[in-house]
């Protein structure tokens, strides 16, 4: 396997595991008053980490920012 080939499987694994994160994040803050966020946060997709740090879900929150950042780290990596 070459370089470009581990790099792509890392980003199409850690892409799956953002969005699974994601709406996990959403779907806990669709479960708490106010419960628009969850919906609007599934859009506005940079409100989802905002709204969920104000509800206490941290570990959800850090999940979602580690996999957002290993994204843009391999992103970064592909661009010639």
């Amino acid at each position: 396997m070459s370089k470009d080939e581990i790099v792509f499987a890392a980003l199409v694994l850690v892409f799956a595991s953002f969005v699974t994160s994601h709406v996990a994040l959403c779907l806990a803050l669709a479960s708490r008053p106010p419960r628009t966020r969850g919906l609007i946060a599934l859009f506005a997709v940079p409100m989802a980490p905002v709204w969920g740090a104000r509800a206490g879900l941290r570990k959800r929150v850090a999940l979602w920012v580690a996999f957002a950042v290993a994204y843009v780290v391999l992103r970064l990596m592909t661009v010639r």
